[in-house]
């Protein structure tokens, strides 16, 4: 919704808003306070190494003599209390739900992919189990019926278009549904990360500034005073100190730090490393070995604790198959190959591709979810690292979000018979 349009709601409709501190989330609150909602503030403590709190669900005192959280991520003692501080000059009801025992599953997600040899991302996990899911269910308890947030995208409704097939919406169906769509600001934009939401959740979700840039966004937090109008955006992976996320898995997992062989492409040992977990798909610094020769990171084994290195080329993947997929389309409409932009990290560039469903996958998933997804390339793409996930877009609207996944395999380009490193090692 637009920042001056109307409340398509009845007057003083409860939205619960999930208030991280930052210029985003504060000014969210502003502009649906302006549209008319009864807006109640939610700042959403997660936890991080030295947080020792552990509080109900009670409305928020922030006493931060008894807290212990890190001074980074967007659930520090400083987030909580500039959240705090905009919801006093807003005049709207703040809370703190105390999700660290959930946060730790996210933790605990984080530790085992990088064990399994993936790369995860935890902040789309966190969107998707609490952000979207927790904080659902407290909204209820306080009697809201919408949810919200500052992220950088949009959800409109939208009536069947045909589209893809039907998967813009379904011909059969007469009444509106919701679509997912990136925000105005596409560098800014973070659809990205909330693919997992719940289709069903889209009604009751506001995303206020997906049609803002972020400098409009600040200009008008300044506009209303709000003191975190020029607060610095965060950066940093919220519960790892340092970013030395090598040292948090070891503590977590002290067999991780296990020395092992790093490999050519031919299967050669060429060098030696620290741990598995000190490398992903597509690095290029740090590799512990000489080479004479620009490599990369081209392939974990978690099994047998080795890490393989190659040419650039080496890194080229056709496709990708895909678990857990969440569909904000009908999936039916996709059994064929059918055109779309797949988007393999948060900060690349949606491409050329085609996304087709197949089976359901029997093996359990952290999230519960069975349904997978194929994805093939128009042109071969670069370190689609497993663990990471892969976006799909609308090829009729390319803000559109169809679905995600998460990337399970990547679809080798077949090698020439001598690659040019395991020539130089020979």
């Amino acid at each position: 919704m637009h920042p001056g349009a109307k409340n398509p709601h009845k007057p003083g409709t409860k939205v619960l808003l999930a208030m991280s501190g930052g210029v985003d989330s504060s000014l969210a609150a502003a502009l649906l306070q302006d549209q008319g909602y009864d807006v109640v503030g939610v700042f959403m403590r997660l936890g991080s190494p030295g947080d020792t709190l552990d509080t109900p669900l009670t409305p928020s005192a922030c006493d931060t003599t008894k807290l212990k959280i890190g001074k980074q991520g967007c659930c520090s003692v400083g987030d909580a209390a500039d959240a705090r501080l905009v919801a006093a000059h807003l005049g709207i009801p703040f809370y703190v739900c105390n999700f660290k025992n959930d946060f730790d599953r996210i933790i605990d997600y984080f530790v085992d992919e990088y064990a399994a040899g993936r790369t995860p991302n935890p902040c789309v996990r966190c969107n998707d189990w609490l952000k979207f899911g927790k904080l659902h269910d407290y909204a209820k308890q306080l009697g809201a019926t919408l949810v919200a947030s500052g992220h950088y995208a949009r959800v409109l409704p939208h009536a069947p278009l045909g589209g893809e097939g039907r998967g813009e919406g379904s011909a059969s169906s007469s009444s509106p549904s919701f679509s997912l769509l990136r925000g105005i600001d596409h560098t800014k934009d973070q659809s990205y990360v909330l693919f997992g939401i719940p289709r069903a959740q889209l009604a009751s979700m506001l995303l206020p500034i997906g049609r803002l840039r972020k400098s409009e966004t600040r200009a008008m937090a300044e506009q209303r005073g709000l003191p975190v109008f020029d607060k610095p955006d965060s950066q940093e992976i919220c519960f790892v100190p340092d970013n030395d996320y090598a040292g948090l898995l070891e503590r977590r997992r002290p067999s991780l730090a296990t020395p092992g062989a790093i490999l050519d492409t031919d299967g050669n040992t060429i060098g030696e490393h620290p741990g598995a977990h000190h490398y992903t798909i597509g690095q290029r610094r740090g590799l512990n070995a000489a080479f004479g020769r620009p490599v990369y990171v081209v392939a974990k084994d978690a099994d047998a604790n080795t890490v393989t290195v190659g040419d650039r080329d080496d890194l080229l993947a056709s496709g990708c198959l895909a678990a857990e997929a969440n569909w904000l389309v009908d999936h039916h409409d996709f059994v064929d190959w059918t055109p779309c932009f797949a988007q393999i990290r948060y900060n690349a560039s949606a491409v050329p591709a085609h996304v087709r469903v197949i089976p359901d996958l029997d093996a359990p998933t952290p999230s519960g979810r069975t349904a997978a997804l194929e994805v093939r390339f128009d042109l071969p793409q670069a370190a689609v690292a497993p663990g990471q996930a892969v976006v799909i877009y609308s090829h009729t609207n390319p803000d559109h979000v169809l679905a995600g996944a998460w990337i399970a395999r990547a679809t080798p380009l077949r090698r020439s018979p001598a690659s040019p490193l395991a020539a130089a090692n020979a």
